[in-house]
């Protein structure tokens, strides 16, 4: 760990008296609320909407008692965006700066100095429009990715201080699972959603996204884990469940899961 690049995060969260932290419940917020928490007045604000996984919202709530912080949800729908609801590739841009403007509101009303949202350098590298409404809007910041930290550095800071979700794997919002420029609607979501929950629930795997295509499900779990789910019993219990939701046929990716693959298509 680069102890003088850490130092220099610090004093940036220490310049700020009260701070309100986007806390999803992934590692990048979790541990950017966790080590603002130790140095400032901080609220962790989830977002709950029609996007948001339904386990993420459990686990947002977990890890906020595990690191003690202030912590609320709140209530917010992308759909009522029609630019988001479009699903083009600047998608994120839209939900992000919706986000953003509704914690900067709380913020200006509460006597907090600053939003905080956990971007890290990783993944500047590819295709961010979201990060746009953060460079976009005063008064809101990305301290992982202003000083260079990355998601395998974050990691560490995260098991350095002991914290439980260290590895946890990376959760996106439900919008992810629709490719681009196909309009996205509350039912597909909510499909997306317990689709997920099942297949974690029937197979144990930590990983995992639905893809809703033409339809059809696309199964991808971690490439460790791809074999969980060629188990016989196992398929014979998944298939009818997400036929059973409205999906016309369920496929499997081999390849496995793999960040960003439907923009890849």
């Amino acid at each position: 760990m680069n102890e003088a690049k850490l130092k220099k995060l610090e004093k940036f969260i220490s310049s700020f008296e009260r701070v309100i932290v986007a806390f999803s419940g992934g590692v990048d917020s979790s541990t950017l609320a966790g080590l603002a928490n130790e140095l400032t007045d901080v609220l962790a604000v989830t977002i709950i909407s029609p996007t948001t996984p339904s386990r993420e919202i459990r686990e947002a709530e977990r890890i906020a008692k595990e690191l003690n912080l202030k912590h609320r949800f709140y209530n917010l729908n992308e759909l009522e965006d029609e630019n988001f609801v479009k699903n083009t590739e600047d998608r994120c841009y839209f939900c992000k700066r919706m986000v953003l403007t509704s914690l900067k509101k709380i913020a200006e009303e509460e006597g907090y100095e600053a939003v905080f949202e956990g971007t890290n350098a990783s993944e500047l590298q590819g295709h961010r429009p979201g990060y746009r409404a953060v460079v976009e809007l005063e008064n809101v910041y990305s301290p992982w990715a202003i000083f260079g930290f990355t998601k395998e550095e974050i990691r560490e800071i995260a098991k350095i201080k002991g914290y439980s979700f260290w590895d946890k794997p990376s959760v996106a919002c439900l919008s992810s699972r629709i490719p681009f420029n196909t309009p996205i609607d509350e039912v597909s979501l909510k499909m997306v959603d317990e689709a997920e929950n099942y297949i974690i629930e029937i197979a144990g795997v930590r990983q995992v996204r639905v893809r809703k295509i033409d339809g059809r499900a696309v199964i991808e779990v971690g490439k460790d884990e791809v074999e969980k789910l060629l188990n016989k019993e196992i398929v014979e219990k998944i298939v009818p469940k997400l036929r059973s939701l409205g999906f016309k046929a369920v496929l499997l990716d081999l390849e496995g899961y793999r960040t960003g693959k439907l923009s890849q298509r």
